[in-house]
């Protein structure tokens, strides 16, 4: 298996080498050439992001591979496909060709964008191989995380010739992802080389892309569940110095409608760097977003509507004192009442965790969470260089109740191996050996690494910080399970009124507790802070 998917990659480098070569051999008034020349792509970026051409032909690829490479290698690796009269053909044909590297360079999979009027789809993409799996990789990462390194920064975009015009033009620390949405991976992968976890969303700007931004910064904040706050406000006097960010978001938009690789090409690379600087913050970009809408809102009942709209990004504030400078802004902005607003604030905060319906998808983001706060306290023995010993580690989280199967698993096996191990490289390699013959569970061990990667050099009350925080998590999340369980008894004791004020007292019982917590935490915070 080992061997096939090096065959896999030496195919790939050929077919990298192959495309490359007909590009750059065709004439200027070929429709790629032309193409490629009116978005500004000179022979010299051709050369630097390999990029190719497929010919119409069905099999040019194939008859130059097919002497050295098996069909079974080359189908896997996405590279050649059999047809409905069963003769194997090129999977990418009449298309400019953008290889995908891997973070070590391996050339692994390939975008191909098609190059004429009505040709569908309009890119066509490797699908997920032996060597590729796209929820894991970025595109332009590999030329990227040197700059990404430097400038503690990554600038995310959402195509390959966004990204090839912005590395291009300077922007050395773009990426993207390849032809699929943001994943959680993605995020965990760009932690390792952004030490504060600064990432700037630079997306369309039309509905899809103000879509696409809003899901990357719910993603971004998943993905760093547990390690505190994110960065919410600019002024330096409302924030110490010292503050510690679970991760900075920011949304690079610029005012002219056009997507990052057409601003670039039409207005320039130092406007764009220009926006990137003074980026606003994502909270901010949210808010200015509903804020645009004020003058659309002159009644009582319009003011209201943009009041709901916002109230949820107020309520994703933790610190009290940045929150009331939010509510100052926006009841300034639509010309409403300061201290009514703080109260639907506060009313909002209240209710949110307090009353979730019973449905499914609640129920799932709920298990999300709780599975995020595990594996976060999980990975923590997985870390290079912590604070703290296996043993000790052991030790801090002894009161943890795993629920997730798969974790508990895990956790035995480490509880197990942390008597005979005596580094985190020993554990690492023993868990693998342990598990060799589970996938999933290889799989678990790999993500567990790539979360402990963003808990490096951590010092030891900010270590402490994480597993208190992620053990509050966990707590809140058994409270509000028992809390659902008792609005369902309630609802179906309806009918017996003995049975049902039964309920009911313990439903208000429970409803206290989560109060009392909710303030116990909010007090912890302060502490802290």
């Amino acid at each position: 298996y080992k061997e096939d998917k090096k065959l896999m990659l030496e195919a790939c480098k050929k077919a990298v080498l192959f495309y490359q070569d007909i590009l750059l051999n065709s004439s200027a008034d070929n429709v790629a050439v032309k193409y490629l020349a009116n978005r500004d792509i000179t022979p010299a970026v051709i050369s630097n992001f390999s990029l190719g051409l497929a010919l119409k032909e069905p099999n040019e690829l194939y008859k130059r591979l097919k002497k050295e490479y098996d069909e079974k290698i080359l189908v896997e690796a996405g590279l050649i496909l059999k047809n409905s009269q069963g003769s194997y053909i090129d999977r990418f044909r009449n298309r400019i060709i953008i290889p995908i590297q891997a973070e070590n360079g391996d050339y692994i999979a390939f975008g191909a964008r098609a190059i004429e009027e009505g040709q569908n789809p309009k890119y066509l993409n490797s699908s997920d191989s032996p060597i590729y799996n796209k929820s894991r990789i970025l595109y332009g990462l590999y030329s990227a995380k040197e700059a990404i390194k430097q400038e503690d920064s990554v600038v995310v975009m959402e195509g390959y010739f966004d990204v090839i015009s912005a590395q291009a033009h300077g922007i050395k620390n773009a990426v993207a992802s390849c032809g699929t949405s943001l994943t959680l991976e993605h995020v965990k992968l760009l932690s390792k080389y952004t030490r504060n976890r600064r990432i700037y969303l630079s997306f369309d700007t039309d509905l899809a892309g103000q879509n696409a931004t809003k899901r990357g910064g719910e993603l971004i904040k998943t993905a760093f569940q547990g390690l505190g706050n994110i960065k919410q406000f600019d002024e330096s006097h409302i924030s110490a110095n010292d503050d510690k960010y679970s991760c900075e978001i920011r949304v690079v938009s610029p005012p002219e409608g056009k997507d990052p690789d057409e601003f670039i090409r039409s207005v320039g690379a130092d406007a764009f760097k220009s926006y990137i600087e003074n980026a606003p913050l994502l909270l901010d970009f949210q808010l200015n977003q509903v804020l645009k809408k004020k003058n659309e809102a002159s009644t009582p009942q319009e003011k209201s509507e943009l009041v709901k709209e916002i109230l949820p990004i107020l309520n994703e504030v933790q610190n009290p004192i940045i929150q009331s400078e939010y509510v100052k802004i926006v009841s300034a902005t639509l010309n409403i009442d300061e201290k009514a607003l703080q109260k639907e604030v506060r009313k909002a905060d209240n209710t949110d965790f307090l009353t979730p319906e019973l449905t499914p998808s609640n129920v799932t983001i709920s298990s999300s969470i709780e599975e995020i706060a595990q594996k976060n306290l999980l990975s923590l023995y997985l870390i290079n260089s912590s604070p703290f010993s296996l043993g000790q580690i052991s030790e801090k989280i002894k009161s943890v109740n795993f629920t997730n199967k798969t974790l508990i698993i895990v956790k035995d096996t480490i509880d197990k191996l942390i008597n005979t191990v005596n580094n985190v490289s020993d554990l690492t390699d023993k868990l693998y050996i342990e598990f060799s013959q589970n996938q999933e569970i290889k799989t678990l061990i790999t993500d567990l690494i790539c979360i402990s990667e963003t808990f490096n050099n951590l010092k030891e009350k900010e270590f402490d910080a994480i597993i208190r925080e992620n053990i509050e998590t966990l707590e809140k999340c058994k409270l509000n399970e028992e809390h659902m369980q008792m609005k369902k008894l309630y609802q179906e004791a309806n009918d017996d009124e003995t049975e049902s004020l039964k309920v009911q007292m313990q439903l208000r019982d429970k409803i206290k507790k989560l109060r009392t917590g909710d303030n116990e935490w909010q007090r912890k915070d302060k502490q802290v802070q």
